[in-house]
């Protein structure tokens, strides 16, 4: 279609309903006149809204990923699937696991044990080495009055450095056992942990919104098994233009439409993102919303934030015909209403934004009967909105 058969569109509808007109102008005396309430249009300072789109998300989404490298054995959920806190989703092979566990469960216990042979151990040579350190000092005694032999002062004393390095080497025999024990302790207790692992458990009370494994696979440390959002803590992220920079402030209470409930709820901005995408030149205002039934992650919405006033032209909602794409109002003429085509603009509860079509002071019907067509005769009522 050329510019000339556009243009040719608007004018053929002018024509026509001009010629619908007229034969009702002329048999408009036979007729009685419609009673209509009419309605004064003016422009008045409105609250200029400025509305960014976006999409509903989760404040907490998890990453479901194992802290080992097994083969899958369980998994007990589904995508859409809600569950608890501390709930099981899935279960690894802990065979090898279990295995370790009791391995170094075997060695602490060995270590335990020889422990406590260190300790018997090292009291029989201290009790050696306090006898040989007795017997020693009578033989002192022995020999200042020449009782005894140098050679057997000599086997006493060699019998008591031999009883006191028995002693050290029971002592430092005690702290192998001692690190020893203290090892396998720390293997069975990281065996342990690594048995909990094979077990994954929801971190919170959400909903399970993909799920990436099967049983049968082979489960690494990072990969994402499960994906879970919090249930009942989303909010709206919706994409500012950077001009609008000032418009958005944390605290604010904003009015949010989600589209896929069909209705509005009060927001709360509770975070924005300080840096803009060079791409899009937008900023993200994560506004939370309340627990509504059947609100879900991936949902679209709109969030009007005031940016102001400024002048508008606003008529009742009841005024406006709406058939296809065309709009239309009737402006009352003396007692004629005329048809006339106009350029809508924003919804402000029941009334209609007229961005083109109408001038301040013109008349029109605020209800107009079905009847009523263009050129037709009116009894004007005035109307209070």
């Amino acid at each position: 279609m050329n510019r000339f058969q556009m243009l040719a569109i608007p004018i053929m509808m002018t024509t026509a309903c001009s010629r619908q007109g007229a034969p009702l102008a002329a048999t408009g005396a036979q007729q009685p006149a419609a009673a209509v309430q009419i309605e004064t249009v003016t422009v008045s300072p409105i609250d200029d809204l400025y509305r960014a789109s976006g999409t509903v998300r989760a404040r907490e989404i998890a990453s479901i990923a194992a802290k080992i490298t097994a083969g899958i054995l369980d998994v007990r959920v589904h995508a859409g699937d809600h569950v608890r806190a501390g709930q099981t989703l899935i279960v690894l092979d802990r065979r090898d696991l279990a295995a370790n566990l009791r391995g170094s469960e075997a060695a602490r216990v060995e270590a335990e044990s020889a422990f406590t042979e260190t300790e018997n151990a090292m009291a029989s040579a201290r009790a050696s080495a306090e006898l040989a350190r007795v017997t020693h000092k009578r033989f002192q005694e022995l020999l200042a009055k020449e009782s005894v032999s140098q050679q057997e002062f000599d086997e006493s004393q060699a019998r008591l450095k031999s009883a006191e390095a028995a002693v050290e080497m029971a002592v430092s025999k005690r702290r192998q056992v001692e690190a020893r024990g203290s090892q396998a302790e720390a293997q069975a207790a990281a065996a342990r942990v690594a048995l909990g692992y094979s077990t994954l458990v929801a971190p919170y009370a959400g909903l399970v919104i993909e799920r990436k494994a099967d049983p049968g696979s082979l489960a690494t440390p990072g990969a994402p098994l499960l994906i879970l959002e919090r249930e009942g803590d989303l909010r709206l992220e919706a994409s500012i233009d950077e001009s609008r920079l000032g418009l958005a402030w944390i605290g604010e209470s904003v009015a949010v439409e989600i589209d896929g409930l069909n209705r509005t709820v009060a927001g709360r901005v509770g975070e924005i993102v300080p840096s803009v995408d060079s791409a899009t030149r937008t900023f993200v205002a994560k506004i939370d919303l309340p627990a509504l039934p059947g609100l879900r992650a991936g949902m679209f919405g709109r969030a009007d934030f005031s940016a102001g006033t400024r002048e508008a032209m606003l008529v009742p909602q009841s005024a406006v015909l709406e058939r296809g794409q065309i709009r239309s109002v009737h402006v009352v003429e003396g007692d004629t209403a005329r048809l006339r085509f106009v350029t809508l603009g924003e919804a402000r509860g029941n009334l209609r934004e007229i961005l083109s079509g109408l001038t301040a002071g013109e008349r029109i019907v605020v209800a107009p009967p079905p009847l009523l067509a263009d050129g037709g005769r009116v009894a004007i009522q005035e109307a209070s909105r």
